[in-house]
């Protein structure tokens, strides 16, 4: 009878605590969807309705015309796919190179191995703003300046991305299998594409996953290189929508929930991916 009784009390607080757990995610949920539904709301109205007290909860119908005026003020199809580019290439490109340099830090012997490492980390703590004007002036001398690759280049590697895969190698992978693949004649890089890339695929495919969201979002650099409306990205092109005197907050609106739009289907595809990536370094860590 005792036994039945602690038994009932624990399912009793399991539930509890459960019950609590499933409020906490619903109310993190809905804080975080919101901002989104608001942002709907507003690119279905005008700027009178957006700004009116109480202000409106329901969308207007006024989307698609808002849209249509989005397409046909700037060419936002080509800013998209400008994006797309810029970033699909910069993920891809700190997937494979911060592996690369992780892996260098984490199990290769060399002169000043501590020492880059830790230029290299500091680097963190130099605002992005401060790189702007060497930045710009190494993309001139190149004649890079209103070129894709002004923005591609620059954003292949990055001292946060060396540092997550260099710590995630060495908690993944042992000394002793890479030692057993140099007894076998693998080389370096045989050794880094063929073993130790592989194990630290979710790794490296949340490190992508975060700089290609980071490039799409990407507004200061290329503001500072893109001049022609043909080369903007997604978020030169929202900016182009609004002019110097006032702003059509429906109008801006529809351009950032249309920019959005690329980002929720991504996440709908690769979001459980991606959790289990960060999972999986977390346990391995």
């Amino acid at each position: 009878m005792t036994t039945t009784t602690t038994t009932t009390t624990r399912r009793r607080s399991g539930d509890r605590v459960r019950w609590w757990t499933y409020a906490l995610l619903i109310l993190a949920a809905f804080t975080c969807l919101f901002p989104l539904y608001w942002m709907f709301v507003v690119a279905t109205t005008d700027t009178a309705t957006a700004t009116r007290l109480p202000p409106e909860i329901l969308p207007g119908g006024n989307f698609f015309r808002l849209a249509g005026l989005v397409f046909s003020t700037v060419p936002f199809v080509q800013s998209i796919i400008n994006s797309l580019i810029v970033a699909g290439v910069i993920g891809a490109g700190q997937a494979v190179l911060c592996a690369l340099a992780g892996f260098a830090f984490a199990k290769l012997r060399f002169r000043g191995r501590d020492v880059l490492l830790l230029v290299v980390v500091l680097t963190m703590t130099v605002p992005t703003q401060l790189a702007i004007v060497p930045q710009y002036m190494i993309v001139s001398w190149l004649n890079w300046t209103d070129t894709l690759q002004a923005l591609i280049v620059p954003g292949l590697a990055n001292a946060f991305g060396i540092f997550w895969m260099r710590q995630h190698i060495s908690s993944a992978i042992s000394d002793e299998i890479l030692q057993a693949a140099r007894i076998d004649g693998a080389s370096t890089w045989q050794i880094f594409w063929r073993i130790v890339f592989p194990l630290v695929r979710p790794a490296a495919f949340v490190l992508g996953l975060l700089g290609f969201v980071t490039a799409w979002n990407d507004f200061l650099w290329p503001f500072v290189v893109l001049k022609s409306p043909e080369m903007y990205t997604v978020q030169i092109a929202i900016k182009a929508l609004q002019n110097s005197f006032n702003i059509d907050l429906g109008l801006a609106m529809s351009g950032s929930f249309l920019a959005t739009l690329p980002l929720l289907v991504l996440f709908a595809f690769v979001g459980r991916r991606m959790v289990a990536g960060i999972m999986d370094g977390a346990f391995k860590g």
